[in-house]
């Protein structure tokens, strides 16, 4: 299987509240907590550690707080690259209701200096060496400036890996001008950078940037499935009827699994469906990876893909 590098530029320990419905301004008692270590470049490193691949992951980490993080590469088996810095890692809330929708509550995030952003441009090369891919996923810390990812972007492109990217707001819309090799916006966040659109419109969007040098526009559509814009095919797929527990980390499992198909190669209708079955998967459950590898076979064999006209 492949190595990959994940970099997480603002990683946060999510608290998960379960309760049966949220009444705002009352009481609300809760069925059961969780924390987890995350952040979208490491629940996309999860996901990609159970379908078989090695894992390096880096980004910024608070070094008040970083046990939860360690424990998380420790028993994941990741190499950790991360550059500790000031502080605390965020705290994330979100609070899941019986019918799926969850209501984030998400911290600003540590307050990261110009020596600590050299410092993490510094050790590419290292992180670099020998990885397949690289992803680059999730929002900006404070002191990050969208800028800076685009030469994140950038570097890591001359030192000869494909880039994965996923983001929101003007880091997506830097990290799109550096060109990445995948992206993975959901239509929603690809409207907020390239202008307001309907439906049709989102995918002309799409298109767009994949003939302006992106290869492969992912285009997440939540229960509507997914449009992926690809060099040789355009494919649409919709997902099977599923009880949804969580909706967090759903576009990170597409990601990941999107990564796993194209990686070993597989025909594109197999690497979309198996894909969207991940994701499928993902919203069935509080946890980040593929717990239940005989449930994702059946989703798999319920997605429908198609020619995207």
């Amino acid at each position: 299987m492949a190595r990959i590098l994940t970099l997480t530029l603002n990683p946060a320990l999510d608290l998960t509240v379960r309760l049966p419905r949220l009444e705002p301004g009352e009481v609300n008692r809760s069925e059961a907590v969780m924390a987890q270590a995350a952040g979208k470049g490491l629940n996309v490193a999860q996901v990609l550690a159970d379908l078989g691949h090695q894992l390096t992951v880096a980004g910024f980490l608070g070094a008040d707080n970083a046990a939860a993080f360690d424990a998380l590469f420790q028993r994941r088996g990741f190499r950790d690259g991360f550059v500790r810095v000031p502080g605390e890692t965020r705290s994330n809330i979100k609070l899941a209701e019986h019918d799926g929708r969850v209501t984030d509550i998400n911290g600003p995030g540590l307050l990261v200096d110009a020596g600590a952003q050299e410092l993490l441009l510094d050790e590419l090369a290292r992180l670099a060496a020998g990885q397949d891919i690289a992803v680059v996923s999730g929002s900006l810390p404070r002191g990050v400036d969208p800028q800076w990812l685009a030469e994140l972007i950038l570097r890591l492109k001359r030192l000869g890996l494909w880039v994965a990217f996923d983001s929101s707001g003007e880091a997506l819309r830097h990290g799109l001008a550096a060109k990445p090799w995948l992206v993975k916006p959901n239509a929603e966040e690809l409207a907020a950078v390239c202008g307001p659109a309907d439906a049709e419109g989102v995918d002309a969007q799409a298109r767009q940037l994949q003939h302006g040098g992106i290869e492969h526009v992912v285009l997440s559509q939540g229960a509507e499935g997914v449009h992926w814009f690809a060099p040789d095919a355009c494919l649409k797929s919709s997902p099977p009827r599923v009880q949804v527990a969580s909706t967090v980390g759903a576009g990170d499992s597409l990601l990941a699994a999107m990564l796993h198909g194209l990686l070993a190669g597989w025909p594109a209708e197999r690497v979309l469906r198996h894909a969207t079955a991940v994701a499928a998967l993902a919203v069935t459950q509080f946890e980040f990876g593929v717990a239940d590898p005989v449930r994702l076979a059946e989703l798999e064999g319920q997605v429908v893909v198609s020619a995207l006209d």
